[in-house]
């Protein structure tokens, strides 16, 4: 199989596809975390969200009959619930309480390289030299243009470290949850992932509740808290670990290099920030990045014992 035609065929297109659903999903979080917290306790925010995907969660998997995870799997379930169920949710809500949105999109956008990181430790991927170039253009052009817009400033804040540590979390979880959706598939893996918290995020989902009642919120900031109940938390992860199940966690993973654009882009509608025209020309650049980075051999792991049963493709690469 050539390089072109691996790139280019229909499994990867599908893989994209899913990656760029789960990307606009997640476009959305910070600023919809911003107005949730506006009104409701952080600790509320980042847990309670969690409880409810996971009644969701349970709902999807007593319909669908889905098997019970092994021992094993339920030990890398945890990785997956410690960044992308705990961590990305708590220390973004705590961030966001004292940082705008844009500014919290200017440490996320580390985000695909730390995913990247993750799937050559997690999932022994290989990237390409070409594939580690077009994702730093990438990250490059996005932090120039952030810097230019003035969202980059200052002093590294406690709010900084809360970002810094989710984006941590969130990279481990994200590469952990795509090998697993190789075996689980996208919604079983999150959907298991969420049930499997719930002896953290009920309790202090409770606690928090009974301390901060959360019966003083407006419309915006329960709608702002449904969104990242089904969307963030539950159905943006459907799309988003089977992208990176079928196309590679290290080359799905930067299609969120466009995450930042559409999240300022988000932050303007709903938080009235201004956007510039300068915007539209980084995000096109962005979008190039991306598409290059499809294109590059991607080096992706494959699924234990792939070699002895198909001998005839071991070597198509």
């Amino acid at each position: 199989m050539t390089e072109q035609s691996s790139a280019t065929s229909p499994r990867t297109i599908t893989a994209v596809a899913l990656g760029a659903v789960g990307v606009v999903a997640f476009s959305m979080s910070l600023p919809a975390t911003r107005l949730a917290v506006h009104d409701l306790d952080p600790w509320f925010v980042a847990f309670g969200r969690a409880v409810g995907a996971a009644l969701l969660a349970a709902a999807y998997l007593r319909l669908t009959g889905a098997p019970r995870p092994t021992r094993a799997q339920w030990r890398r379930l945890s990785i997956v619930a410690l960044g992308v169920v705990v961590g990305f949710p708590l220390f973004t809500s705590l961030a966001l309480t004292t940082q705008t949105a844009a500014h919290g999109t200017v440490v996320v956008t580390v985000l695909p390289a730390m995913t990247a990181v993750f799937a050559v430790l997690r999932a022994g991927e290989r990237p390409p030299p070409l594939f580690w170039i077009a994702s730093a253009a990438g990250l490059a052009l996005v932090l120039a243009f952030l810097a230019a817009g003035g969202a980059m400033r200052g002093a590294l804040s406690p709010a900084d470290v809360f970002l810094l540590a989710a984006v941590a979390l969130c990279g481990l979880g994200y590469a952990e949850g795509g090998v697993l959706a190789r075996e689980l598939g996208g919604a079983r893996t999150i959907c298991w992932a969420l049930l499997l918290s719930l002896p953290v995020t009920v309790p202090i989902t409770a606690v928090a509740a009974v301390a901060d009642p959360p019966r003083a919120g407006g419309a915006a900031a329960w709608s702002a808290f449904g969104y990242l109940t089904v969307v963030s938390m539950f159905l943006g992860f459907f799309a988003w670990y089977a992208g990176l199940a079928r196309g590679g966690i290290a080359r799905v993973g930067q299609i969120q290099l466009a995450q930042p654009v559409l999240t300022l882009l988000w932050s303007a509608l709903l938080l009235g920030e201004a956007v510039t025209p300068a915007a539209v020309a980084v995000a096109a650049a962005v979008l190039a990045c991306v598409v290059l980075i499809q294109r590059t051999r991607g080096g992706t792991a494959r699924p234990p014992g792939y070699a002895q049963a198909h001998p005839e493709r071991a070597t198509q690469r």
